[in-house]
């Protein structure tokens, strides 16, 4: 059970029904009829219930219920250290905060454990090509807004879970597994929930929040397609000095695309960031197994050395790893010290982190340069190591029918995505706010919220709008993972020429959610202006490339590919744009 602050979750219990069902011997004969029932209590899930359970249209009409199989009090009840963060964070955009604080739930959250992206540095870990955001350069709709908030998952859970706390109308059942679901024998009959506890629940429309395994789904047999990327992503929580007065507050996000994976350096407060780190599996369990003090320098390595030498440091760390001997904080200095003097990086430039002594505080003027690049880590945060294989999942429909019919997916459910533009959750909270508004509209002309006709507006407008920036983000990592020179000029051409503009940058920060001023002289949105921006700058890249020769002479090979595929992610978001 949850604990008693948090027992008011489970007041009011789905309607009870006498109608009997046949299920195995251990479940109950009777059911209990709830309108919608979520499977799922992660942050798609619980937003959901909050979105519903906040809506004065619905409060009075549907019985809303969720299950999860974890203690929930153990979230609601979360207090950490001071000083210490989860290596579990999410960066929320404009939009799903706006979305957050539309149904009441933003306010719960703990603002001094969240911090505001004002600017992002991202560049090509080859060429050093470089393209740079600011929220006041991009002239956002709500100044001062940032263009995202990053934050703990744990503190939005927390927040949600709070905020669901005040709504005794909404059954939160935890620490309960749904043990299997079955649908009635009659024709557009409601799914049966069997519960852990015995109970089942007989809903109207069954909800999958329930993450990639979704035994949701799989009741639905909805088919499912997409691959395992040859990556892991490690995470952790990393200390360093605050910022330099001359250079501002931490609310700068760095990111370096290596061609191993993308190394993201993300702000949680003045001292503090987040690590997420895409890189080849064996090369990921290696880099697990270090000392801490190894991790922080392989980490301020991999912002300034060339990509060479990383290379180089990444050999060293895998033949060290499978030798049995991980690599000693010495010898990692070392040869990090080496690798600079060989590409002549000085001790006073921004590139140097060899001689940096992690126990003394950095003071004095910056070097130049140094603005462009993430603060040098000094430690990790015991326990926070971890990693995870990365995939691309998108399931072919988001609604069920037939035998699987009343049923509908939202989140990982129904689409994973590579972590690189922090989409992920966004995605999800998106496919939330549209099914909310989209059951309320049933509920509003006296429909039936489980039919497939009730649902289908939700499918219709999620479906393309995720996968436009899946596609675009599984683009980009392909694109990136290539070294060959070609493709390495034709990218570069492309990232210098977009950060020429803009127009351009601002419609990729729209399609991000982070809601800049871009506007026709009457006000109305331009968004025929941003999609003529992205199709004028994608064919400038094609131009320019071939102008070099690269294309006409690669054009059925990798750098034709390379430019293609950069040409379908600027398309594909200003496409995205266009509808908006």
């Amino acid at each position: 059970m949850l604990s008693s602050k948090s027992s008011r979750f489970a007041i009011n219990s789905c309607r009870n029904s006498s109608r009997r069902v046949l299920t195995r011997k251990y479940f109950s004969t009777t059911h209990e009829e709830c309108d919608v029932v979520i499977v799922g209590g992660g942050p798609a899930g619980l937003a959901l219930a909050s979105a519903l359970g906040s809506k004065h249209s619905l409060r009075e009409s549907l019985k809303v219920a969720l299950v999860e199989a974890g203690d929930l009090s153990k979230v609601q009840n979360w207090v950490p250290a001071d000083g210490t963060y989860s290596n579990r964070v999410v960066s929320l955009t404009n939009a799903s905060q706006a979305f957050l604080n539309d149904i009441g739930s933003w306010s719960h959250i703990e603002m001094d454990r969240t911090a505001p992206i004002e600017e992002m540095q991202v560049w090509d870990g080859i060429s050093d090509a470089r393209i740079e955001f600011s929220a006041a350069e991009m002239s956002l709709s709500n100044p001062g807004q940032g263009m995202a908030r990053l934050t703990e998952v744990l503190n939005l859970q927390r927040a949600l879970l709070r905020h669901l706390e005040l709504m005794p109308h909404v059954e939160v059942i935890d620490k309960t597994k749904v043990m299997g679901i079955s649908p009635e024998s009659v024709d557009g009959g409601w799914p049966l929930v069997q519960l852990e506890n015995g109970r089942v629940l007989r809903s109207r429309l069954l909800v999958g929040a329930d993450g990639l395994n979704s035994p949701v789904r799989s009741f639905a047999k909805i088919p499912t397609y997409g691959w395992a990327y040859d990556t892991h992503a490690i995470v952790a929580t990393m200390f360093h000095s605050a910022k330099n007065p001359y250079h501002g507050p931490n609310t700068t996000a760095f990111q370096r695309f290596l061609p191993t994976g993308p190394i993201a350096f993300l702000p949680l407060s003045s001292t503090a960031s987040s690590l997420v780190w895409s890189t080849k599996p064996d090369l990921a369990a290696a880099l697990k197994n270090v000392e801490p003090s190894v991790l922080a320098r392989m980490i301020n390595a991999a912002f300034r050395l060339p990509e060479v030498s990383m290379r180089y440091l990444h050999d060293r760390i895998r033949e060290a790893h499978q030798a049995g001997t991980p690599i000693t904080d010495a010898e990692i200095k070392s040869e990090i010290q080496w690798r600079e003097q060989s590409h002549s990086i000085g001790s006073n430039s921004a590139y140097s982190s060899a001689p940096f002594d992690m126990s003394e505080e950095l003071l004095g003027i910056p070097p130049d340069g140094s603005e462009l690049l993430p603060s040098l880590v000094t430690s990790i945060q015991p326990g926070t190591v971890a990693s995870f294989p990365l995939r691309y999942n998108h399931t072919e429909t988001y609604i069920g029918e037939g035998e699987g019919s009343r049923t509908v997916l939202v989140g990982d459910a129904a689409h994973t995505i590579h972590p690189l533009a922090g989409q992920g959750l966004n995605l999800g909270l998106g496919d939330v706010e549209c099914l909310a508004r989209v059951i309320q509209s049933a509920v509003l002309r006296g429909g039936d919220i489980g039919s497939y006709t009730s649902l289908l507006p939700y499918s219709r407008e999620r479906y393309l709008e995720n996968h436009k920036i899946m596609s675009a983000c599984d683009k980009l990592h392909k694109l990136y993972s290539m070294s060959f020179g070609p493709v390495v000029s034709a990218r570069s051409v492309g990232l210098e020429v977009l950060n020429e503009f803009d127009s351009i940058k601002a419609a990729f920060m729209m399609t991000a959610g982070s809601s800049p001023r871009v506007q026709r002289e009457n006000g109305s949105l331009g968004g025929d202006l941003r999609s003529t921006a992205f199709n004028v700058a994608a064919k400038g890249v094609e131009g320019l490339t071939a102008t070099a020769g690269v294309v006409q002479a690669m054009r059925g090979g990798l750098a034709g590919l390379a430019v293609n595929g950069l040409h379908s992610l600027l398309t594909a978001i200003s496409s995205s744009q266009v509808k908006k």
